[in-house]
């Protein structure tokens, strides 16, 4: 892992530059009342990245960042660790980013790419989804919902039973499936997205996901017949 920087730095004022032929007042804007178009320009601008305006950003996106390696990657001990390699990544390479409006989809592949490198150094797959575990959200953590409020434990037993199967079809798929099957049904991504994400055309990405459904309800059949 990289060595690192620090994450907690302090959000002060941002100073605007000066317009006008007359020297006005200083003009300060806290950092977050800037838009992240604004942020990221202020990152880029000088010899190295704004830090108030890079922290700022870090604290918009940090729970997405999270989400993703959650979802691809629940059962790794050190996803935290994963996460600041992430934002690392993107305080030495935010000045290649040609257009400041993808900065969304720009963090997702950095952090879908650092997953898959880790992937291939550790030699081993490991389970991306837990559909039975609870999933953290930005006001705290929830189960994942059942179909019926106050299920019978016959009914209890064969939900738990359907969502293990499932997990583990999940994990069964060939990588490339199971990151855009992640991507699309948990993340909730546009097909447009996961093409510039993981880097092919859009009819592949289309065409994996209906292959990815395909298998999982081949799979699953008697559970979704029951």
């Amino acid at each position: 892992m990289s060595q690192s920087i620090s994450l907690s730095w302090s959000t002060g004022e941002v100073t605007l530059p000066q317009l006008g032929e007359v020297t006005p007042p200083q003009v300060s804007v806290q950092p977050d009342k800037l838009s992240n178009y604004d942020l990221i320009l202020r990152c880029q601008d000088g010899l190295s990245p704004d830090r108030t305006a890079f922290a700022e950003l870090l604290r918009r996106y940090q729970s997405h960042v999270d989400k993703i390696l959650y979802h691809l990657a629940p059962d790794w001990q050190d996803r935290a660790d994963l996460a600041q390699e992430v934002w690392i990544r993107v305080y030495r390479n935010i000045k290649r980013l040609n257009e400041p409006v993808k900065f969304r989809g720009w963090l997702s592949r950095i952090a879908t790419n650092l997953f898959y490198d880790e992937l291939r150094k550790r030699k081993r797959v490991a389970n991306p989804l837990s559909l039975d575990a609870p999933r953290r959200l930005d006001d705290g953590e929830m189960d994942w919902e059942i179909a019926s409020e106050t299920p019978n434990p016959e009914e209890d037993m064969t939900t738990r039973e359907f969502y293990e199967q499932l997990r583990e079809a999940i994990s069964d798929l060939p990588e490339v499936f199971r990151t855009t099957i992640v991507l699309r049904e948990i993340e909730g991504m546009a097909y447009e997205e996961i093409a510039e994400i993981t880097g092919v055309s859009l009819g592949t990405v289309k065409s994996r996901i209906a292959r990815a459904r395909s298998r999982l309800q081949s799979q699953l059949q008697t559970y979704l017949e029951a």
